[in-house]
């Protein structure tokens, strides 16, 4: 009877997530005619609008929990744990600022969600290396218009049952090429609101976004990559295991 009624739920949630979008959806499309620098920030402020009444609707309640202070006007590059589609909302409910994600390019396949995740990411697709190039430019040319990204370094759902996968250099790369500090966050239950097995999963329930401390990295070079992402990905390996339980205690290192 559980299972049944979760399912019930599921699909009201997701009804209710893409009349939502459609609601956006006209909204968003009149912010093609300011072109995507400038209708970039519309289209993230219409977003948050809408996760919030989709929040709301579905019994899903946001908590941000800042561990360190955290300037809303400073430029970051933020980096997040991926473990369900459910990090997409969280990353529109918790950023107050302008910022630019980078997007898994098969994500443009759903109707209505895909028209609009186009206008607010920057797609990449990994499976090309010249794709792959190309939306780093495009990451680099936002921070250089005073823009903040914000990247999954995982790349793709962590299904392991370690508290993070190992990390891609991308994000840490534009950081020291752009001297630009990271600013880790950690989207604690969003596997518990929604697993990766499927979007029937969905639960309602607490749904927390923690904010780390910032790291710097002013006068790292090139040479300091593997330095950086190393230590970044200890922090959010120490934070995950502050609010969640996991069975194997030893830490994974990144390599």
């Amino acid at each position: 009877m559980r299972r049944f009624l979760q399912y019930i739920y599921s699909v009201w949630a997701l009804l209710w997530f893409v009349l939502l979008m459609i609601v956006v959806l006209p909204l968003v499309l009149l912010t093609a005619l300011l072109g995507k620098q400038r209708g970039g920030p519309v289209v993230y402020f219409l977003c948050r609008w809408w996760g919030r009444l989709w929040y709301i609707i579905t019994g899903i309640r946001h908590k941000e929990v800042y561990e360190a202070p955290h300037d809303k006007k400073r430029q970051h590059i933020f980096v997040a744990n991926h473990s369900s589609y459910m990090d997409i909302p969280c990353a529109v409910r918790c950023i107050h600022q302008p910022m630019r994600v980078l997007g898994k390019a098969e994500m443009v396949k759903y109707p209505v969600f895909g028209i609009i995740y186009r206008m607010a990411v920057i797609l990449v697709d990994r499976s090309s290396a010249k794709r792959r190039a190309e939306s780093m430019l495009h990451l680099k040319a936002a921070v250089h218009s005073g823009i903040s990204v914000f990247i999954f370094p995982e790349g793709t759902f962590n299904e392991t049952p370690h508290p993070l996968k190992n990390f891609f250099d991308g994000a840490f790369r534009i950081a020291i090429e752009t001297q630009t500090p990271i600013k880790p966050i950690l989207f604690v239950d969003a596997i518990d609101r929604l697993h990766y097995r499927g979007l029937l999963e969905l639960t309602p329930g607490k749904n927390r976004t923690v904010f780390l401390e910032e790291v710097d990295v002013t006068g790292l070079t090139m040479a300091d990559v593997s330095m950086l992402r190393n230590k970044v990905h200890g922090i959010m390996d120490a934070g995950m295991r502050r609010y969640r339980h996991y069975k194997d205690v030893s830490t994974q290192q990144a390599t």
